[in-house]
């Protein structure tokens, strides 16, 4: 399975509840929702209040992404604002295990993302503590970065070390996402695609994210027609 997570980065604030029901409507099944503080990145974007103001707008799944020092301390405000996923950064916390505990103890999902500059290998130790890994196909902290092209193997090296275990974990994007590499990413192993600019500019919202969602249908019948034949051989 396939999700588009668009970027509310991108969108536009003054109709941001209109846009939020766009992207819903559009088959976008997560919101992507950045939070930055200054001080582990460069930018400040938003924090709690916006996410609560908008929770009850949207049935998606809010997919926070925490690019922030000391992410434990905030864990559980977050979730009680509406947040259903909560990524954080490696590079960022003192105890990765502890913040995975307390995400979880709050009921929201794990995932821990990774910079370009991150081996992929820092992850492996909490796989199977996990729900997604988010591969940071840019550098953090601001929108409308190029797609670092290292980031394909890096995707692939993840995915196959994910599947040799047969372990449940998703793998995100993020970062110079657009419908020109929609179909190398997920062909290189992700399976959420965060997209912020390719979703909200531009053409219509609807538009866009269309081009996103056929090329999930177009991956998804070839895998399919693939399973079928490796099942007909058996």
């Amino acid at each position: 399975m396939y999700i588009l997570a668009p970027s509310l980065l991108a969108a536009d604030f003054n109709i941001l509840g209109q846009q939020i029901l766009e992207t819903q409507r559009a088959g976008a099944e997560y919101l992507h929702i950045d939070v930055m503080d200054g001080i582990f990145v460069p930018s400040i974007s938003f924090g709690m209040p916006l996410i609560k103001s908008i929770r009850g707008t949207s049935r998606q799944f809010f997919d926070v992404h925490l690019m922030i020092m000391n992410p434990e301390k905030y864990i559980k405000e977050f979730v009680e604002c509406g947040a259903d996923g909560i990524t954080f950064h490696l590079e960022a916390a003192d105890c990765a295990e502890k913040v995975i505990e307390d995400i979880h103890a709050s009921g929201a999902e794990a995932g821990i993302s990774i910079k370009p500059g991150t081996p992929v290998e820092a992850v492996y130790p909490y796989l199977d503590k996990i729900e997604m890994v988010l591969i940071m196909s840019v550098e953090p902290g601001f929108g409308g970065q190029t797609f670092m092209p290292k980031s394909y193997e890096r995707i692939r090296q993840l995915r196959n070390y994910i599947d040799e275990r047969k372990l449940p974990v998703k793998i995100e994007v993020d970062g110079g996402v657009g419908k020109k590499n929609v179909r190398e990413i997920i062909d290189a192993g992700a399976n959420v695609l965060v997209a912020g600019s390719a979703v909200f500019k531009k053409r219509s919202i609807s538009d866009n994210a269309s081009q996103f969602m056929a090329a999930f249908k177009e991956k998804e019948e070839e895998k399919n027609k693939c399973d079928n034949g490796k099942d007909r051989q058996k």
